[in-house]
């Protein structure tokens, strides 16, 4: 197990275990420039807790959101119900977040369980709005990238508020000044705390953790584990 896992085992064991049981599937969706393997942690700790666990690949840099969230949420549904999971529950990372709320906007399951979203940019980004026109952000971050403003027109903003159990946790530390002075503080470095929140969630909470590395922080852990298993976040937990 990855030394970041060990660190809250004994609390997966007492949180997440007596909730988990191995009908219920955790879909794991990573962010913008990213691939499964960046999710690996939280993979090795959501299958401790009991839970069967599809880590999805998908050409995030490649395609408009349009495309990737039948793609990567279909992939992942398709994976649960390989296993006849009977809830099936969600963990994103940044964009991956945006993915699922496209897709259920127009599509349901019966067996939707809880959503967990690390560092969704909800109500878009600042850094996208500021650097979209600028040589080689297209090209690195692709449509769908370009599509994560804060404007009217933008992806996040066409979404409206969600109607299923969301949990959404932001990170507050950045090693980027650069694109920090894009974006109101507190942030992560690519999307602030305040833009992470969208309307309807059931819980939020702020954690110590950069964009990049939030789903391999030990708190960001906890409290997926904690409202995966009750539907709010570890508020009271040390």
């Amino acid at each position: 197990m990855h030394p970041r896992v060990k660190v809250a085992a004994l609390l997966i064991v007492l949180l997440a275990s007596p909730y988990a049981r191995a009908t219920e599937c955790v879909i794991l969706l990573h962010g913008l420039a990213r691939t499964a393997s960046s999710m690996s942690v939280m993979e090795e700790a959501l299958q401790a807790a009991g839970y069967h666990v599809a880590n999805i690949d998908y050409p995030s840099r490649h395609h408009p959101v349009a495309e990737l969230a039948p793609r990567a949420v279909g992939e992942g549904l398709s994976q649960c119900a390989a296993v006849e999971a009977k809830s099936v529950h969600f963990v994103t990372h940044s964009m991956g977040g945006i993915l699922v709320r496209y897709h259920f906007r127009n599509h349901r399951i019966e067996n939707l369980g809880r959503v967990v979203m690390l560092a969704p940019p909800n109500q878009g980004s600042e850094v996208v709005d500021n650097l979209r026109d600028t040589p080689g952000f297209a090209m690195w971050n692709g449509p769908a990238g370009l599509e994560l403003g804060t404007g009217e027109n933008d992806v996040p903003a066409s979404l409206g508020p969600v109607d299923f159990p969301v949990g959404v946790i932001a990170g507050t530390e950045s090693v980027n000044p650069m694109l920090s002075r894009l974006l109101p503080s507190p942030d992560d470095g690519k999307v602030s705390v305040a833009r992470t929140k969208v309307e309807g969630m059931a819980d939020f909470v702020a954690v110590s953790a950069t964009h990049t590395f939030i789903m391999r922080n030990d708190d960001a852990i906890r409290h997926t584990l904690a409202f995966l298993a009750k539907g709010s976040f570890a508020h009271d937990a040390p």
